[in-house]
């Protein structure tokens, strides 16, 4: 096989870079290690920035996210049983977010790829790379029990922080920068219709609480636990009382109970790899980059990866140059820091740290008050979640 575009990762960063560049008439090949139906019943965050709700409708995948997707304006802040809401429009000159499941926005990029008769294989794992510091990359992948080969002019990996793209470079390419967190989510989906209309992000002594919703439907709720827990220590009348207890309100504001449909727990990590580029290989997403799940930047910043390297690829092949792909590490690395301080800033003001001395829990304190008195922080919050604009 030959194409101009190798794409390892058909998540919601490989498709829509396929599909832009599709739209552009570059040529791609997305090769997905898992079947279809894992990947589109993954189930991850789904608050999207204003820019990403922007791009999908111009890029002709939006219609399904306007018509089922749940627009926001605001969010709120729950501290001390009282609820504070952070009026996004307002700050943000009109933006706001759209809250539509990643697995939704990769159903309707699969079913564009499937529409446009592009190459995307399922169950196509990568086994080697070669020639990434040359000019001529070859992916080797098994697809159907076969052994294959692709050759391209460029890899993008959008494999994830566990695939084989960053994985190929020689030791010492990249300088990594990463933090553990000492906790973790423990995250729930139920059968039950959202009882707020806003998300709401509780501070409370034991521990973190994010109310959230996927539809009009289902409700998804978080608990802020340890890395290790076991999931066998919470049976769901567990999990409904500490919601409960955490997401408590002096309005007399209830959750509504339900079937929970599913649970899991997400550990809790910053990491960036510096430079997010190597020869003739690209890094998106989660492969070059990992926030914390609190400033709901992870699909976002995938998102503004893969339009960069998409405006990046036109220009290599509509015009010859080659100037946006050499500087692609240099144009995104301001945006991953601004959302890795974001994602790190919002988790150091909501969680309970048991690590943290008496002083430093009351500067945590502090400042949670000055988000919720001071318009100038209001402000700061605001922009960063509906997501900064591009350059």
């Amino acid at each position: 096989m030959h194409t101009q575009v190798a794409i390892l990762g058909g998540g919601p960063a490989g498709l829509l870079l396929a599909h832009l560049l599709h739209r552009q008439g570059v040529d791609s090949v997305v090769l997905e290690r898992h079947p279809r139906d894992y990947v589109e019943q993954r189930i991850r965050a789904g608050v999207l920035e204003q820019g990403t709700v922007d791009l999908l409708i111009q890029a002709g995948v939006g219609e399904r996210m306007q018509r089922e997707g749940l627009r926001h304006e605001g969010i709120e802040l729950l501290v001390d049983g009282r609820r504070h809401r952070i009026d996004l429009r307002e700050y943000t000159d009109g933006s706001g977010v759209m809250v539509y499941g990643q697995h939704e926005v990769v159903k309707d990029l699969i079913a564009a790829r499937l529409d446009s008769g592009a190459p995307l294989l399922f169950q196509a794992r990568a086994t080697r790379l070669e020639g990434l510091d040359g000019v001529a990359p070859r992916v080797h992948f098994e697809h159907e029990g076969q052994a294959r080969t692709l050759d391209c002019d460029y890899v993008i990996g959008c494999d994830g922080f566990h695939g084989i793209s960053r994985a190929s470079v020689p030791d010492g390419v990249f300088t990594v920068f990463e933090r553990i967190y000492p906790f973790a989510w423990l995250g729930v989906l139920a059968d039950a219709a959202p009882a707020n209309e806003e998300l709401i992000y509780a501070h409370h002594p034991n521990g973190f609480a994010l109310f959230s919703m996927r539809s009009p439907q289902i409700t998804r709720l978080y608990l802020q636990c340890d890395p290790d827990e076991d999931l066998a220590q919470w049976p769901d009348e567990r999990i409904w009382e500490e919601l409960e207890t955490r997401l408590s309100c002096n309005d007399g504001w209830r959750l509504n109970r339900g079937r929970i449909l599913h649970k899991s727990v997400t550990p809790m990590r910053s990491f960036v790899t510096e430079p997010m580029q190597y020869g003739r290989l690209f890094l998106a997403g989660d492969a070059a980059h990992i926030v914390p799940p609190t400033g709901a930047k992870g699909m976002n910043l995938a998102v503004s990866d893969v339009r960069a390297l998409a405006l990046a690829l036109q220009a290599r092949y509509r015009d010859g140059d080659g100037d946006a792909l050499a500087a692609y590490s240099r144009d995104c690395i301001k945006r991953v820091w601004r959302a890795e301080h974001f994602s790190w800033w919002m988790t150091s003001m909501l969680h309970r740290d048991e690590a943290n001395t008496p002083f430093m829990d009351r500067l945590q304190r502090s400042q949670l008050d000055y988000v919720i008195d001071s318009p100038a922080a209001t402000r700061t919050l605001a922009e960063n979640y509906v997501g900064l604009p591009w350059r």
